[in-house]
């Protein structure tokens, strides 16, 4: 049958649907119809229903749904407990249509998917990533969702950063999947979230599930994007006259004559020979491009009936580099993986499902580190370039090594070079060869539910296993080069290079070289039980019984990674508004001795669904509204590889350990050897789990006709118990310092307390043909170090306790040293320089007033942000007309500090100098100068953690913007696509920030970029 006519009426559409659809017996299902225009907009009042038992089969004999609709409409079924489905009226015959069991607004949580209005457990947030990828293309898995999550600022979770990852449920790296493969992303953040899956989740946890197929035609879903790399900053160092000048200066400072002469700087300002006065500049257009590219491409092929759904991709990307000679012209990064999950229907009781992914990533880069040396080599230092036609062609010598040379650069240049600087990143860019870095990913999993409800109503079964491998390795041509140190002269008023001396040799033995080899094999399994059952209709209950765990091996670490842990979950609402959930999980670890391997993590979660109740049912106001209480405790083994002085023996912290030696030492016999054995750590067998207490409470619903969606979470938890190993607990002769040896045991002593609110809210309102979007999410949070072993610490302000976990301290600065006099009537500060201390250099307070600066007057300068600023945030904004799309995502922080720490800002002796030191103190600059005097020797008493140096890190960023247009369907006609949109972004755009150039500065490494990208997706 084919509709011909502009209209139709809905019940011919009906039966031609032949929709069935099948329920649980002694169920009412209601089926539900919704017509829908052409934008697949809701129509008013168009929606019908019918009401049957069982199984219900629509066809003719329901002719009483009457109704007209537009040809290209469309029409929306649905049903309680089934997914959605959604048919264009067309001239095409529709088919047969079998709803989905499951529904639209699942959510992945621990160890099942619950329709998200079922979410009790406090801290889940989640994001479908497909509806984001519509207006917002990214290609990292958990890249701008700080701006539509609060508590996760991507780098932790509820201000802890150790979260666990785990992609279908096998823990996985959160870079392994792309986004375009991934279908939703949850985050587990409080304990009643998070306690099923163990010790290592308690921190924290991200579900990431990749996309499965749905039932109904073959998609085909094509995505090609091009983009841009635009550096955005970089470093700014001085030029060789600049430097030889200021570094003139250093010396004089420390009473040393110049190094250089004023010739000799003019000569190298004036630029007339670079060869010979070199002035290098290593982020020149000369070495660099001024942009890299990146290409990528993705196909995704979905579809299935009832017995079978598949879904698939594959993908590739290739990324240039900015260093634009020699063999780093051929600098570039590709991956290409594919993925496929297939989901099986064996009979009536029994569904399977099998997902692989395969990935393979490939690099080539140089054998040096072109960017260390951009921050660390002196510009006058050597020529990279010595110009043959300068060397005296009469010079026979000369002409022989020419000759002789293996690499000579656009048939003009030789390598330079010094005695000291025999490799340099230049010649070994051209001459010393290339590697390339290979890994292998393959990851499996696979999965069995079975419903035995034929042996119990509402029992079913589940397992999981899952199996991954990777291996990584580099290989490369190391080629030894030669360089050449040309000898100048001026002869009749022309430079010449009389002589050069060739330092190395040539040389290429062919060989390819691996090292750096490495491979990591996790294995993943888990069971589980579920019951469900109601006693009346009013009150409803529900179990699981999860046994779970993952073991990860990783080459060169003996002892393998593992997780092991049997999980209880209870559950119980009346009338749906009244929710108590119950966690216990008891799980192991071989980090303790015998009798402590095992912990206990009990939790629970009170839930009310306010906007269920009868004085909210009629509200213009409130449309839905939740309230839950949860609280418990988590065991945990997190942090032990961290502990300083574990090292690589983090399974025997419990024992004691001793070792034997020969040691020269005297004895009641001369000339006898004495063995000593020498005890190394204490034994602790009652050592054990760290455990998260916490208490969280949560309120989110959704108002004003749904347009504001909101969540919000207080948390307040103590980790009690961390493991140290404090010597000011014991007496002092539990250590020795010769023969080295310690009594000391490790304990379960430090507290941490965090405490904090995460939000957010959505606000999402048509207005005709305009739609807007706009929400904002964030983290704010604080810490106090709740009990620390202080007693190292003299003075009172100096103790950690009841401070911050990432309290920054040093000493407090007092301007600069004016002149001798000054020095003399301050603090010493010998202690800190090594005797040399000089007017210009950095004065301090005297905290303790004992008349020398030490480092017991160092004091608590503010937070560091080791694990993310106290407040941070996103907002992101969606304005939609018709067909054209425009996204703008921004992110931001307050609330901490660096320290300008880096050599860039700390610089001394024969170190490079920065546009910075233009600011250094002299007599003459005394009441404006914001650097301390330079230094050659060491500028110990200035370069020290101090108030000098610290700078806020609050900012703003621009992420993202991107302008969207879906072709209009008369524009397409009949044509191959279903649609087809193009997009066009711009990433990482602007910084606001007081520090905004240090915000957008890399030192060491290569620029912070801009990315600019054009993009078409296609669907057949």
């Amino acid at each position: 049958m084919k509709y011909l006519q502009t209209k139709i009426v809905l019940f011919a559409l009906i039966a031609l649907f032949s929709l069935e659809v099948f329920a649980q017996d002694d169920e009412q299902l209601t089926i539900e119809a919704t017509v829908l225009n052409s934008d697949a907009k809701p129509i008013e009042g168009a929606i019908i229903k019918d009401q049957r038992d069982n199984t219900l089969a629509i066809s003719d004999d329901f002719g009483f749904f009457t109704t007209t609709v537009d040809q290209d409409s469309y029409v929306n079924i649905a049903a309680s407990g089934y997914k959605s489905y959604t048919v264009k009226v067309d001239d095409e015959d529709l088919g047969d249509i079998i709803l989905q069991e499951g529904s639209d607004d699942e959510v992945q949580i621990a160890f099942r998917k619950v329709d998200k209005e079922n979410i009790i457990a406090g801290g889940v947030s989640y994001v479908d990533v497909p509806e984001i990828l519509e207006k917002n293309y990214t290609t990292y898995s958990l890249d701008g969702l700080n701006a539509f999550v609060g508590g996760f600022n991507g780098g932790n979770i509820w201000g802890t950063s150790n979260y666990l990852v785990l992609v279908d449920g096998v823990p996985r790296s959160a870079q392994s999947p792309l986004p375009i493969e991934i279908d939703q992303v949850t985050f587990l953040k409080g304990v009643s979230a998070v306690a099923l899956y163990g010790s290592r989740a308690a921190q924290g946890v991200v579900l990431i599930t990749t996309k499965r197929g749905e039932i109904g035609d073959q998609k085909i879903d094509v995505r090609v994007n091009a983009g841009l790399f635009v550096p955005k900053r970089y470093a700014e160092y001085l030029g060789s006259a600049e430097y030889m000048t200021y570094y003139n200066e250093a010396r004089a400072n420390d009473g040393i004559d110049p190094l250089f002469t004023e010739e000799t700087i003019f000569n190298h300002a004036s630029g007339s020979n670079p060869y010979r006065y070199p002035n290098v500049n290593y982020y020149s257009d000369e070495y660099l491009k001024k942009v890299y590219q990146r290409y990528d491409a993705t196909l995704q092929i979905s579809g299935g009936n009832e017995r079978a759904r598949y879904y698939t991709d594959v993908g590739f990307f290739r990324t240039g580099d900015l260093v634009d000679f020699g063999q780093a012209q051929n600098n570039k990064t590709e991956r290409f993986n594919i993925r496929g999950n297939v989901d099986l229907k064996i009979n009536d009781w029994i569904k399977a499902s099998i997902g692989t992914n395969a990935t393979y990533y490939n690099g080539r880069g140089v054998n040096t580190d072109y960017w260390a040396s951009a921050a660390n080599t002196r510009p006058n230092r050597f020529t990279p370039f010595v110009p043959i036609n300068f060397i005296d062609p009469g010079n026979e010598s000369a002409q022989i090594l020419i000759d002789n040379s293996s690499t000579i650069v656009d048939d003009q240049f030789l390598l330079g070079g010094t005695p000291l600087d025999q490799t340099n990143s230049f010649a070994a860019i051209y001459a010393g060869g290339y590697n390339t870095f290979t890994s292998r990913e393959f990851q499996f999993n696979t999965s069995v539910d079975a419903d035995l409800g034929g042996f119990l109503k509402g029992l079913t079964f589940n397992t999981m296993f899952g199996v991954d491998y990777s291996t990584s390795y580099n290989q490369s041509f190391n080629n030894e080069y030669a360089v050449y140190q040309p000898f100048w002269n001026n002869v009749n008023g022309e430079d010449v290079i009389e002589r050069i001396d060739r330092l190395g040799a040539d040389a290429s033995n062919g060989i390819q070289n691996i090292s750096g080899s490495s491979y990591q094999q996790t294995v993943s399994f888990s069971g589980q039980f579920n019951y469900k059952t109601s006693f009346d209709e009013d009150q409803h209950f529900s179990a699981m019984l999860i046994a779970g765990g993952w073991q990860q091996l990783q080459s060169g670490v003996y002892h393998r990674l593992s997780s092991a842990n049997l999980g209880l979950q209870l559950a119980y609402d009346y009338k749906e508004k009244y929710y108590v959930l119950f966690n216990e999980a008891a799980v192991h670890s071989a980090r303790f001795a015998k009798g402590q391997r095992t912990g206990y993590s009990p939790t629970a979660t009170l839930a009310w669904k306010i906007g269920k109740e009868d004085f909210l049912s009629d509200s213009s106001i409130v449309n839905d509204l939740q309230l839950s209480v949860s609280a418990g405790v988590l065991s945990t083994d997190l942090g032990i590889d961290n502990i300083q002085g574990a090292g690589d023996n983090p399974y025997f912290l419990s024992q004691g350990v001793y070792n034997q030696s020969n040691g020269n030492y005297y004895s009641w016999r001369d000339g006898a050897l004495i063995r000593t054995t020498n005890s190394l750590q204490g034994e602790n067998l009652d050592l054990t789990f760290a455990r998260r207490k916490e208490i969280n409470v949560e309120l989110k619903g959704s108002l004003f006709n749904n347009t504001i969606d909101f969540q919000t979470a207080f948390f307040s938890n103590r980790v009690k118990g961390n493991i140290i190993q404090a010597s000011v607990l014991y007496p002092s002769y539990f250590t020795n310092g010769f023969p080295q040896s310690s009594f000391i045991p490790y304990i379960n002593y430090n507290n941490d307390d965090r405490i904090g609110l995460d939000f957010d809210v959505t606000y999402n309102k048509n207005f005709g043909d305009f739609e807007l979007a706009v929400g904002v999410a964030g983290l704010y949070y604080d810490t106090k170090a709740a009990q620390r072993a202080e007693e190292q610490f003299e003075n009172d302000y100096q103790f950690r306790q009841g401070l911050p976990l990432d309290a920054r301290f040093g000493l407090q600065s007092d301007g600069f040293f004016e002149n001798e006099t000054d020095i003399e009537n301050s603090p010493n500060q010998s202690a800190l320089a090594g005797g040399n201390v000089a007017p210009g250099d950095i004065k301090y307070i005297d905290q303790n007033g004992d008349g020398v600066i030490n480092d017991q007057d160092q004091v608590y300068l503010g937070k560091a942000g080791f694990n993310g600023p106290p407040l941070s945030g996103g907002l992101h904004i969606t304005a939609k007309w018709k067909d054209l799309t425009f996204f703008a995502l921004a992110t931001g922080q307050t609330g901490a500090y660096g320290i300008k720490d880096s050599p860039y800002f700390w610089i001394d002796g024969e170190d490079k100098y920065s546009a910075a030191v233009r600011d250094r103190w002299t007599p003459a600059t005394a009441s404006t100068a914001t650097y301390p005097r330079l230094t050659s020797q060491s500028g110990a008493n200035n370069f020290r953690s101090s108030d000098f140096w610290m700078y806020s890190t609050d900012r703003i960023d621009l992420a993202k913007i991107q302008v969207s247009y879906d072709l209009p369907k008369a524009i397409l006609g009949n044509s191959l696509f279903k649609s087809l949109n193009i997009y066009v972004s711009g990433s990482n755009l602007l910084t606001i920030s007081s520090e905004v150039e240090l915000m957008e500065l890399n030192i060491g490494g290569a620029p912070q970029t801009r990315f600019y990208n054009l993009g078409v997706r296609a669907l057949f």
